[in-house]
């Protein structure tokens, strides 16, 4: 598969798009573990507390750093600041956005859009787009040609995902998008998932952040200094890596065109520091299962699920121990994934299986044992 051939099949308007919707995977019955609903409901209720704490950690220690960064710069001790600076802004955003974006994070709608905006920016991901993007993400998780947040595809682009661990592919899209939303153009995939209505906000959040990127780059060039760019837009590449390094253990080497959050998505078990950086998203079956539960709740959740889905990894080190050989196996047969083994305990699963072969070989149903 040529490079084109790859990125046509995964593009949202094409044939894969086509099979996707003739066999019901864009409006596909999800499984849920079944939760009694009371429990349900107490797991979906929403605090401020847990997410004001979280957020003043976060952005007190943003503060702290960045005040570092200034007081020390032109000494080589800059450099452990940064390190913390660029993570807390260029990692942890991406979590803040994706939780705050859910409108779980806070029980105050204000907070959770305040911190949706900021962590947005953070990112370099416009606010509108991302949303409905990830509305798609979670309604067509890893449906080939619906889903347009699959980042390691079948075969995965190696070069891209080794150079976006500085985002020296995202960061550089996300100034072109930003420009051209700024002047009011859409892509296909974009007008294909935002509502008409939202349009104009889309190209009014650009058009604000081209203003104050803009005013960065003045001043740089003013001062004569990176300190600037350092501070604002530069930990989107420095400081990039772990949002990274998280996202693939979500979905990278599992089975695609597959209605069952079990067998397309990993939990794995992370320390306090991790679990902070990235918002407990690294319970990430239980995350899509039931996205309405606060990302504090999560290991609840966790708990009340685990009879019904597969061991979870034990760490990032475990997860790559699968994620690596898998994806690196994807380049010689695309037709390989991961197929995880749920317990004894657990509901069978029935519905389409992996879609990735064209629509006139591809088979559309499987049982548990084939599937799992």
């Amino acid at each position: 598969m040529t490079t084109r051939d790859r990125l046509a099949w995964y593009s949202l308007e094409g044939e894969a798009t086509d099979f996707a919707v003739a066999h019901g995977l864009s409006t596909a019955d999800w499984y849920r573990t079944d939760i009694p609903r009371k429990r349900m409901k107490e797991l979906m209720r929403r605090s401020d507390a847990p997410a004001i704490r979280d957020t003043i950690i976060w952005l007190g220690l943003i503060l702290l750093s960045g005040a570092a960064i200034i007081g020390l710069w032109g000494s080589w001790w800059v450099a452990p600041f940064a390190l913390v600076y660029g993570v807390l802004y260029g990692s942890a955003g991406d979590s803040r956005w994706h939780e705050a974006g859910h409108g779980t994070a806070f029980r105050t709608r204000w907070m959770d859009q305040a911190v949706h905006q900021l962590a947005c920016f953070f990112m370099m991901r416009n606010p509108v787009t991302w949303r409905y993007s990830h509305a798609r993400h979670h309604s067509d998780t890893l449906v080939v040609g619906r889903d347009p947040e699959i980042v390691a595809m079948r075969p995965a682009r190696l070069g891209r995902i080794l150079l976006n661990l500085v985002g020296l592919v995202d960061v550089p899209q996300a100034i072109l998008t930003m420009l051209r939303l700024s002047v009011g153009r859409l892509s296909r995939d974009e007008r294909d998932y935002v509502p008409e209505q939202e349009h104009a906000a889309a190209f009014r959040v650009a058009r604000i952040w081209l203003v104050v990127h803009a005013v960065v780059i003045a001043l740089a060039l003013v001062t004569t200094s990176w300190l600037p760019l350092v501070l604002v837009g530069g930990p989107r590449v420095y400081g990039c890596f772990m949002h990274v390094v998280y996202g693939l253990t979500q979905h990278s080497g599992m089975g695609e065109n597959v209605i069952d959050h079990r067998l397309n998505t990993r939990t794995v078990i992370l320390g306090p520091i991790n679990r902070f950086l990235y918002w407990n998203m690294n319970f990430h079956i239980e995350h899509h299962m039931y996205p309405m539960v606060p990302y504090h709740r999560l290991p609840e959740l966790h708990e009340q699920m685990r009879h019904d889905t597969p061991e979870p990894y034990p760490g990032l080190i475990a997860a790559y121990r699968e994620i690596i050989p898998a994806v690196l196996r994807q380049l010689r047969d695309p037709s390989y994934f991961v197929r995880r083994e749920l317990p004894a305990t657990a509901a069978p699963f029935h519905g389409p299986v992996d879609g990735l072969l064209p629509p006139t070989t591809a088979t559309t149903t499987t049982t548990a044992a084939t599937a799992a």
